[in-house]
């Protein structure tokens, strides 16, 4: 095993190796640093990074100067570490440390900026082309944070795309924690653009500059003109295990399928701090499983991120639009998953993003020492808490039955942890001005009302299944709002199948995976024997 290891990671140096060898243009970094300041682990994390890069290539450079130098002045940098990249060329900086998740964001700036290429796709280049005033970007990340890459490389690829206009500032939470209380980013990823607020949560990269011109939030992207087609067998809509899975199935079947998932690959799993019931795996974080899940299914299958598939046409070929593309398929399999309930209590959409989550693996490390609620009574609610404790967090469980529903073994993870609950208890209302600073609860048994002082209010109630897609083809949905489906995946529109969380049933990752291999497998032999074309003639 040991002997594996050191070969894996001797291909991967070789790799890296040859992957900064065909890069055209040197890449100068300069580093500011407070040896005396309390960041200095952060400074020591990012020298580490940079130096095992330089050890495989000399077209990275790094300059390294005391906070008090001239050219910090000069430059306008007060905060340590500072990461500062081709200053000659763009306007980009980094308040703090690549490590964590942040490290792929990290490789990926090396890319754009040797590259000189900003890999936007056409959409996104022509919004850019029609700024005409500058943008001062700022995106607030954390290291355990899966969704923050997308959108910091997003503002990476602005930046080498416009560098007459924009500047781009990364800010690390966790060693800029007052700046994120400056303003209020307390729920990651978020970007700013000349100081307003123009994306919470991940985007895609046209919806993020659209926001960016628009100066607030875009939630619909419209291109200017038709996007790239491509033609295939089946088009998978959702990266999870589902979808992942279906996809190996299908290719090795034969079929000519692709994965597009809007977000984040491996869905709600690659935010699950700790997954234990994964069989194969003892323990296995859920970002490292996913991981490997991505890696196997691309032996396979053609996955597309970051795009929303925003309409399907049905007909003997289905034709699925995205912003950057149109998909032409013989069958569409509907992965689409399930997303985060809302509590709908009092101030919850006020204060979204501003003291409130529903991602403590994302979010959690900036509460560290600070009191917080967690609403939920199930397992996610449970392995959510305990992660909250284990990093410094003092959360206290507030559940509207007098019983938790999780796992028995969660449950006595959470004796042992000594973490209070609150039964019979619920959320009336969340308070604050700029930020949470308060909960009202409420007991439903005895009507009485408490207010309790807390800094975050973390909310894991369970998930709501994505069916926008679904109802837009007509498909028929079950009693409780999940997809309508046969014992063969098939939904209640011929050609269009489902599987995963947005089934409903057990919201398990190995439920998921044979979901998705099930509907793969009936795909395959639909397509044989199409069974709408038989129903037709009778």
């Amino acid at each position: 095993m040991a002997e594996q290891k050191q070969l894996s990671e001797e291909e991967a140096k070789k790799q890296l190796r040859h992957f900064f060898a065909e890069m055209p243009h040197p890449i100068p970094l300069v580093l500011f640093c407070d040896p005396a300041g309390k960041n200095e682990p952060f400074a020591e994390g990012a020298r580490q990074v940079i130096r095992a890069i330089r050890e495989l290539t000399d077209k990275v450079t790094l300059r390294e100067y005391p906070l008090d130098h001239e050219l910090a002045k000069e430059w306008g940098i007060s905060r340590s570490p500072t990461l500062v990249f081709a200053p000659e060329a763009y306007k980009i900086r980094w308040l703090g440390a690549p490590l964590g998740h942040e490290a792929q964001t990290f490789m990926e700036a090396l890319s754009i900026i040797g590259y000189q290429e900003p890999g936007l796709s056409k959409e996104a280049l022509k919004v850019l082309a029609k700024l005409d005033s500058p943008r001062a970007i700022k995106i607030f990340v954390s290291p355990t944070c899966p969704y923050c890459p997308l959108v910091a490389v997003n503002g990476i690829r602005a930046a080498v795309a416009r560098p007459d206009l924009i500047t781009l500032e990364i800010i690390d939470i966790l060693a800029n924690p007052d700046l994120a209380d400056k303003y209020a980013a307390q729920s990651v990823p978020q970007a700013f653009a000349n100081e307003k607020l123009v994306g919470l949560g991940a985007q895609p990269e046209e919806l993020f500059v659209a926001s960016l011109a628009a100066l607030e939030p875009q939630r619909v992207f419209i291109p200017d003109s038709d996007a790239e087609e491509i033609a295939c067998d089946l088009v998978i809509v959702g990266g999870g295990p589902a979808g992942l899975t279906a996809g190996i199935y299908a290719s090795r079947s034969g079929l000519a399928a692709v994965v597009v998932e809007k977000g984040v690959l491996g869905g709600q799993v690659a935010t699950t701090p700790m997954v234990e019931n994964y069989p194969g795996f003892t323990q296995v974080g859920g970002k490292a499983l996913v991981d490997v899940m991505v890696t196997h299914a691309l032996e396979y299958v053609k996955i597309f991120p970051g795009e929303e598939v925003q309409t399907i046409i049905p007909g003997e070929v289905f034709t699925l639009t995205t912003p950057r593309r149109r998909y032409k398929a013989r069958a569409v399999l509907l992965a689409t998953g399930a997303g985060y309930k809302r509590l709908g209590a009092m101030g919850e959409e006020r204060l979204a993003g501003r003291g409130i989550s529903y991602c403590s693996n994302c979010d959690g490390p900036l509460f560290k020492g600070k009191k917080v609620i967690m609403v939920g009574g199930g397992d996610s609610a449970v392995t959510e808490a305990l992660h909250l404790d284990n990093i410094g967090v003092e959360v206290t469980m507030v559940h509207r039955r007098g019983k938790l529903r999780a796992q028995e073994r969660l449950l006595g993870s959470l004796r042992k942890s000594g973490i209070p609950v609150l039964f019979n208890t619920e959320l009336a209302e969340i308070l604050g001005g700029t930020r949470v600073e308060a909960v009202r609860l409420k007991n439903n048994q005895t009507g009485e009302e408490s207010t309790l002082p807390v800094g975050g209010v973390f909310i894991a109630i369970g998930y709501a299944p994505a069916v926008k897609l679904a109802l837009s083809l007509g498909a028929e949905l079950t009693p409780d709002g999940y997809i309508k489906k046969d014992e063969r995946h098939r939904t209640t529109v011929p050609g269009v199948y489902s599987a995963g969380d947005v089934e409903g049933g057990y919201k398990q990752i190995v439920t998921a995976v044979g979901q998705g291999s099930e509907a793969a497998l009936a795909i395959f032999e639909d397509l044989i024997n199409p069974y709408w074309i038989k129903q037709k003639k009778g």
